[in-house]
């Protein structure tokens, strides 16, 4: 059992000037261990961490000796426990988080135990930015009217949110029109510094949606896990981690004049992939720091997920100082932030003698700024970055290219066909290419005022020679934070938005997520009777195919002042060198660099127009709410009454039937192949975020309840609720499943009858026969977004392992801590070269008793038609394998607080 820390000798004052103390800190500097001077800051964070919770039963002596020993101890691969110092959730992830604690609270009143145990003991902030949707776009009462359609469609998700924050202690629940997750957790919950009952230590965060790392660029180390583990980090369990290695990344020089944050983060990713950096922290240092704002620093930090990084780390320093103050972080804050990381040697001082020297990182990269130039990157994935210069080209060549990340296969003869259509009384024309849909959005790029006021002035450019949008493009611009509106009004810019028709549409994360809004029916028909492939341009960070919208194959990534070019220009078929973007009122052509600010101009806007009275106002107001949150009634009962007529909110099987005793370690018998995948399978191929096909399973379900189509929503507001998203799993309209013989679609092969039937109508088939399934995938399985739901639909479809050549980090520990296991084949293999169909049947030899199970050990896969390999259990910790043992990390939670 727990007892007393034994490095409480190392608890030290932390004097103010003048007299008196901030409090107490576990000093790094008082172990006069020459191995700390040399460890990355962000393991630096890890080690206080540890020091500060060591009890010899959670968190041990040991533990404190490998992070120390960080640059032996890292390469083998070594376990630690990490106990994050407070939890982030979004609404999407935030529900199914709640309901699964008000599920734990039933399980532990049916096991006779105390159910108030079920709560928070850390800080748990959630922000509502996920269910806003662009209905409305291009007018004035945008905003309002997209609000007023969000609270129709989800009245009854935040009243549950409003309960679960009066149920829980610790949860402040940020209400609907506040923001963007991330944007206020960089201006306004970030802390930089805890002082809890007079005890400092850094902030640290775990978020339930992978961009939490956007936190990272304000020193405060941060990432996404799964909702799952969350819910254990929020219990007071520790996490467990292998101790990472870091790449330290140095920058050097300054970007050139019309170069972007946007324009670096993209040339960074596209690095850090080729690198290889999944599993590890990359560290920013050099002399090129100090060039780069906070929020340019936030731009990097957030694209965490897209390199493969389990965060993009910037220590705290001078320009973090300046952005404390900047928004409305009080003097007295500030100070005794400066104080304690410099007395805990958690602070970089530019002005000391080589400071960087000292550190040592697992392998290193180098980027000298003055290198970056503009770019975009897609068609299809945030790495794959085109310079500008070489757009028409590439685009060209996708439209030449067979089907995959890079093609599209349209033949020759039709690649410059023009459909003609009539939008709302007015001639129209689409061709491949055409852009119609561009969003400014995403937490990626709203919280950058220099790309945000750079986009006003493009607009603005533009209205005064007098181009103009055509109307048939999809313009939106949804701001992380109320703070964006107010400088872009003070800075005289929105107007000119406006007139492009980039009105602001709401507060929330919008098109970035998929919740697009429907196209105009012309438009959508233009599309889909042609065959064209129709492109979005998005100030975003994913651009995963049907992610954005099931209507727009190309999708590009791109700086807000490139988002406004490319709608001015119509097309993605442009060399902005060499033609034109349009005709102005004067009849000349106006180009690109016509419209493009000058690295000058905007620094001189972002000076006058972004004050520190913008953030003090916008969050002072932020948690009062607006009338309709505020008008939500709410019961005061600890435990729900849950509704079983409701189709948002429902009560999971997960703990049904559920003893005392662990079920403990199985292998799988005659498995039956659900899916066969390639590569780069995402979470939102597993579980779609966005809206719900007509003809899917899961619309049958909601119109067999009565629920009208107009007001189905989208996947991701429906979280809550198991049965709809245990059909909506592999529901992706554009997912490829190889027992369909490469053919798109939500579909799979009934193997005993050889039916072609949805996913979950196949998987209900072999659930009733009692037949387990398993999925065979490529690499990358899991990428993108720390969806836990793409690990429970899984499970509650009866799946019982996946086999895959790699899994992304979140989506692996995901399916750990839902009991499904993860198998790697072995180097140089995979389905196909092992003459896998996924017509056998498999069986995967693991040992019955859990004591007999290593992590990471080899097991053997055979099938009845006599074939035999080995794979790699991907059970990486002990803990791991004991949450398998229990069936899951929730029910190893359970039984863990029923005992004490």
């Amino acid at each position: 059992m727990a007892s007393e820390n034994p490095f409480k000798a190392n608890l030290t004052s932390l004097p103010k000037v003048g007299g008196g103390e901030f409090g107490k800190f576990y000093s790094l500097p008082s172990f006069n261990d020459p191995r700390i001077e040399k460890l990355p800051y962000s393991i630096r964070i890890l080690l206080e961490s540890a020091i500060r919770n060591c009890d010899n039963f959670q968190v041990k002596k040991e533990d404190v000796e490998k992070i120390i020993d960080w640059e032996k101890s890292s390469p083998k691969q070594v376990e630690i426990p990490f106990k994050p110092a407070r939890v982030l959730l979004q609404d999407f992830t935030g529900v199914p988080a709640v309901v699964d604690l008000a599920c734990m609270r039933d399980a532990m009143n049916e096991l006779g135990s105390d159910s108030n145990k079920i709560n928070p003991l850390v800080p748990v902030d959630l922000v509502i930015d996920h269910s806003v949707q662009v209905d409305v776009a291009r007018s004035e009462n945008a905003v309002q009217a997209n609000m007023d359609l969000e609270f129709h469609r989800n009245k009854e998700r935040f009243a549950f949110l409003k309960w679960g924050s009066t149920a829980f202690r610790n949860m402040l629940v940020v209400p609907p029109g506040s923001g963007i997750v991330h944007q206020v957790n960089l201006e306004y919950l970030g802390r930089v510094v805890f002082n809890n009952d007079g005890i400092l230590y850094p902030d640290s965060v775990v978020g339930t949606d992978s961009h939490t790392t956007m936190i990272d660029g304000l020193g405060v180390a941060g990432w996404g896990v799964g909702g799952i583990e969350a819910e254990a980090a929020m219990l007071g369990q520790p996490m467990s981690m292998v101790l990472p290695g870091v790449v330290g990344f140095k920058l050097s020089g300054k970007l050139h004049n019309g170069v972007t944050a946007t324009d670096l983060v993209l040339t960074v990713t596209q690095m850090l992939r080729k690198h290889g950096v999944v599993g590890k922290f990359v560290e920013f240092y050099g002399d090129g720091m100090g060039k780069l704002s906070l929020a340019d620093r936030a731009t990097i930090a957030n694209m965490s997920p897209e390199y493969g990084a389990t965060m993009g780390f910037f220590p705290v320093d001078h320009v973090t100082l300046q952005y404390l103050k900047l928004t409305g972080r009080s003097d007295e804050t500030v100070e005794m932030i400066e104080a304690y990381l410099r007395a805990n040697k958690l602070f970089v001082d530019y002005n000391e003698v080589k400071p960087q020297q000292e550190r040592v990182y697992s392998s290193y990269l180098q980027l000298d700024l003055a290198d970056v130039e503009p770019c975009v990157s897609g068609p299809k994935r945030p790495h794959d970055r085109v310079p500008l210069k070489e757009m028409k080209s590439d685009w060209h060549s996708c439209l030449d290219n067979k089907v995959g990340f890079k093609g599209f296969a349209i033949p020759k003869d039709v690649q410059d066909k023009v459909v003609k259509f009539s939008f709302h009384g007015q001639p129209a024309e689409l061709k491949h290419g055409s852009v119609v849909i561009a969003a400014i959005t995403s937490c990626t790029n709203t919280s950058n005022p220099s790309v945000m006021l750079g986009a006003g002035l493009v607009a603005k450019k533009a209205c005064e020679l007098g181009l103009q949008v055509k109307p048939w493009v999809k313009t939106s611009l949804a701001p992380g934070s109320g703070v964006v509106t107010k400088y872009l009004l003070q800075s005289g810019l929105q107007k000119y938005f406006n007139q492009q028709g980039f009105n602001i549409v709401g507060y929330g994360c919008t098109t970035c997520i998929g919740n697009s809004g429907d196209l105009d029916e012309s438009v959508a028909s233009a599309i889909t009777e042609n065959d064209i492939v129709a492109a979005a341009v998005l100030s975003g960070n994913r651009n995963f195919e049907g992610r954005v919208h099931p209507l727009t194959r190309a999708n590009y990534l791109a700086s807000p002042p490139l988002v406004v070019a490319y709608a001015l220009a119509g097309t993605v078929d442009i060399d902005f060198d060499k033609e034109p973007i349009g005709t102005g009122k004067d009849g000349n052509s106006v180009y690109f660099r016509d419209i493009w600010p000058s690295t000058e101009e905007i620094a001189e806007v972002v000076q006058s127009c972004v004050l520190p009275e913008m953030f003090k106002s916008t969050y002072e107001a932020i948690t009062k709410g607006n009338p309709m949150w505020n008008q939500l009634s709410v019961p005061t009962t600890t435990l729900y009454s849950w509704d079983s007529d409701s189709t948002y909110i429902h009560e999971p099987p997960y703990f049904k039937g559920m003893t005392l005793d662990p079920p403990g370690a199985h292998g799988v018998k005659d498995a039956y192949c659900l899916l066969n995948f390639g590569d780069s399978i995402t979470t939102d191929h597993i579980s779609p975020a966005g809206s719900i096909h007509k003809d899917s399973p899961t619309a049958k379900y909601l119109l067999n309840r009565g629920v009208d189509r107009k007001d189905f929503n989208s996947y991701g507001s429906r979280r809550g609720n198991d049965e709809v998203m245990a059909r909506g799993t592999f529901a992706n309209i554009r997912i490829v499943n190889k027992l369909l013989s490469g053919e798109v679609g939500p579909k799979t092969v009934h193997i005993p009858t050889g039916e072609k039937l949805s996913v979950f109508d196949a998987a209900t088939r072999y659930k009733a026969a009692g037949q387990d399934t398993i999925i065979l995938a490529g690499a990358e399985y899991g990428s993108g977004s720390s969806r836990d739901w793409a690990a429970k639909g899984p499970m509650l479809l009866g799946v019982k392992a996946v086999i895959a050549k790699s899994f992304e980090r979140i989506h692996r520990s995901n399916l750990v801590g839902m009991g499904i296991i993860p198998l790697c084949f072995k180097s140089g293999e995979d389905a196909d070269t092992l003459g896998l169909t996924g017509h056998e049947r498999f069986t995967i030899d693991l040992p019955s008793k859990i004591s007999e199970i290593r992590p990471g050990q080899d097991v053997t896969v055979t099938t009845d038609n006599g074939k035999s390999f080995t794979c790699v259990v991907r059970f990486d910790t002990e803990v791991e394998l004991a949450y398998f043992s229990h069936g899951g990390i929730l029910p190893y939670v359970i039984r863990n607080l029923t005992k004490q």
